[in-house]
């Protein structure tokens, strides 16, 4: 007979466990010597089955991804904590690359159909398996709400997600924890309603303040907890919650260990000579919510006679329209469109830079950044960092002690900001060395991930639903 894995981690090792046996069959001589031979390693391998088991279950909208270290990082960190877990991805990859760490993540993908016209046999089949569950019509009931309140495909996509979810989800799984309040946490929780399992959610920006306070509110009250990465956001979703201690505040920090100090010589540029231009650069995907546009305007208001040279890392939506408005503005000979990157290219970059900038702006759709991780990434490399006032950029950065800030969509004060820094090499040394010590003081991995792990533990004692 003959064997083929899946892929599975379940099959990799049932097939071990097979080879074991077939090898210690065919060597007599060993058996008469170590009879114990055969039933210890097809034990150990049992062992290592059930051992291995995952017991939380990750939801998210795509993996691996570019844009999200920080929930790279956070997996890792819980795989390295002890917690075996799988991921249950509602995208496949879209990007080029991924980062190292990504290829360190033991857990399991499973990837759930994007659209129910690409897997209808396996919506509906999972339909099947589940419509007997009482579950089933309680999801289906809430699902039907929420229908009702938003009448989309996206909605219907959601549930049969959901279902496919639900149905082919691990019998060890004790918690499902999504990443993202929107789309990610509504899939979480009707297949929780179907398995009647528990469920926990990590809210970061779009997904807190581009959906309704009704949805808020009705995921604050049926899950187990919240966590969020910035203290407006807690604030926010505390005054929405029955019982404000719902709410969490958990920064997701750096792993430091995975961003050595950078001890490259410091080269004071200032700008004043054509050969020598001060290095600008900006780490964020082109989208509206990132102000390039403002940035544009203001790089294309400083003096002629001011040198430098900006380059952008990350791929985006309005990268073809960012471009084109830079050649109008008669930018283009100083800017360097770099594309998405991998982690170590982009450390690189930081290492080789003079300041980095932000122009993070409120979209008229409310989209917004919470705590952008590509600032603490530079401040960790010693780089001084220019941002905004918006949303959790000054729980971070400090104005004129760690870093300085500027009002939102405002390109004259982002332009004489900018002048300033540019300028002034000793300004920019300070405020990089006062970002450094307090990046790597007060926002390390380490105490995020403590609060996690508190979290979930509380969730694997608790009763099922």
């Amino acid at each position: 007979m003959y064997l083929k894995s899946d892929g599975s981690m379940e099959s990799r090792l049932l097939l071990r466990y097979l080879g074991a046996i077939r090898a210690l069959l065919s060597e007599p001589a060993l058996l008469a010597r170590q009879p114990g031979s055969v039933y210890y390693r097809a034990s150990l391998d049992l062992y290592q089955m059930q051992v291995m088991q995952p017991r939380l279950a990750i939801v998210l909208k795509g993996y691996p991804r570019l844009s999200e270290t920080f929930i790279a990082q956070e997996i890792r960190a819980l795989e390295q904590r002890g917690i075996n877990l799988c991921i249950f991805s509602l995208r496949h990859p879209h990007d080029p690359a991924s980062h190292p760490i990504h290829a360190e993540i033991e857990a399991e993908v499973h990837y759930l159909p994007e659209y129910v016209h690409d897997d209808p046999l396996r919506v509906a089949g999972c339909a099947l398996r589940l419509c007997w569950k009482p579950g089933f019509w309680r999801a289906l009931a809430s699902f039907s709400v929420d229908l009702w309140q938003e009448p989309t495909r996206s909605r219907l996509r959601r549930f049969a997600q959901a279902l496919v979810m639900a149905s082919e989800m691990p019998d060890s799984v004790e918690h499902y924890y999504a990443h993202f309040m929107h789309t990610p946490s509504s899939v979480c929780h009707y297949a929780s309603l179907i398995n009647g399992q528990s469920w926990s959610i990590s809210a970061h920006a779009k997904d807190i303040w581009t959906i309704s306070k009704r949805e808020l509110r009705k995921k604050l009250s049926a899950s187990d907890w919240v966590v969020t990465c910035t203290a407006a956001n807690a604030s926010y979703l505390s005054g929405l919650a029955a019982t404000p201690d719902k709410v969490t505040l958990l920064y997701h920090g750096l792993d430091f260990s995975r961003f050595d100090q950078n001890d490259a010589e410091l080269v004071r540029r200032d700008g004043s000579d054509a050969g020598a231009p001060v290095r600008l650069i900006s780490v964020g995907r082109a989208v509206d919510k990132k102000g390039y546009e403002v940035l544009l305007a203001a790089l294309a208001d400083l003096p002629p006679t001011l040198h430098w040279q900006f380059s952008h890392i990350g791929g985006g939506e309005l990268l073809e329209s960012l471009q084109a408005e830079a050649s109008e503005l008669g930018l283009a000979e100083s800017i360097r469109w770099l594309g998405a990157l991998p982690q170590e290219d982009v450390l690189a970059h930081y290492r080789d830079a003079d300041l980095f900038v932000l122009p993070s702006k409120i979209s008229d759709d409310g989209d917004r950044d919470g705590l952008p991780n590509v600032l603490m990434e530079a401040q960790s490399q010693g780089l001084a960092c220019l941002s905004t006032r918006i949303s959790g950029i000054p729980e971070l950065i400090i104005h004129t002690e760690t870093g300085w800030l500027v009002e939102q969509k405002d390109s004259d004060e982002l332009a004489l900001a900018l002048k300033n820094l540019i300028t002034d090499p000793e300004l920019r040394e300070r405020l990089a060395q006062a970002g450094f010590k307090r990046v790597r003081s007060e926002f390390s991995m380490q105490g995020g991930i403590d609060k996690l792990m508190q979290r979930l533990e509380q969730s694997f004692d608790g009763p099922r639903k």
